[in-house]
């Protein structure tokens, strides 16, 4: 039986509609498709974003301003975690960028940490890590096939304190320094052994195709939102040494 216009509005007034709207709106259902139209891979940036102003904000222990302006690539591993078969294993997922020759980041490009030593305190199964590059040529050659700290590019704790900050002509001895924290301890170390490689199919499924590395590292392609945050970031905590 069709219901007349008048007899549905007397029945089921205005506010009452708007009502039911607003449990749909905020139902766990409907929340739950909300929260699963965001682009895969789009949750690591922000944390990403988090864990790099994490360890640039500890004035005494956190990495030094100067030495991320100098840096011409940054590889950040939110949650690396301590794998449970291995004394000194680990995996973690993360994002590496590369600073282009005009002077502006890349665009993420997404890999994995395996295997190798983070030196382990005693008690800590999961940490965040970020590493210092020297120059473009290390990220590349992760772009074009993996690389393993310490075999095929140096690795060191890198340099902590006010000294470290202090100096104007801050130069980088390895090619990569390494830089962690968990549980809000903090500690400059060296992580050896471990293999960066390119995740293909997560970033197939950030940028929605499939795209060789060093079009994703070199070329302006459309990207989301959280990207633009990503670079921002960098580009206020650098701009803290020039003031």
């Amino acid at each position: 039986m069709i219901l007349k216009k008048k007899y549905f509005h007397e029945k089921f007034p205005a506010g009452f509609l708007a009502f039911c709207l607003v449990l749909l709106l905020f139902s766990p259902q409907f929340a739950g498709q909300q929260k699963s139209a965001r682009r895969p891979g789009e949750e690591r940036v922000t944390r990403a974003i988090e864990v790099l102003k994490d360890l640039t904000s500890l004035k005494e222990e956190g990495i030094p301003l100067k030495l991320l302006e100098k840096a011409e690539g940054l590889a950040i591993f939110p949650g690396v975690v301590k794998a449970a078969w291995g004394i000194g294993g680990q995996y973690g997922r993360g994002i590496v960028m590369v600073k282009r020759p005009d002077g502006q980041w890349s665009n993420p490009l997404f890999i994995d940490l395996i295997g190798g030593s983070l030196g382990w305190q005693i008690g800590v199964q999961k940490a965040d890590l970020v590493l210092v590059f020297k120059n473009r040529k290390g990220v590349e050659n992760i772009a074009s096939n993996k690389i393993t700290l310490g075999a095929d590019m140096s690795v060191a704790a890198g340099p902590v304190g006010r000294s470290a900050e202090a100096s104007t002509d801050l130069e980088m001895e390895a090619e990569i320094y390494s830089y962690s924290r968990s549980k809000g301890l903090f500690a400059g170390i060296s992580i050896k052994g471990g293999t960066l490689r390119v995740n293909r199919e997560a970033n197939n499924a950030f940028y929605g195709s499939s795209l060789e590395a060093s079009k994703i590292l070199y070329e302006n392609i459309k990207t989301p939102v959280i990207v633009i945050r990503l670079h921002q970031t960098i580009e206020e905590l650098t701009g803290k040494t020039k003031k």
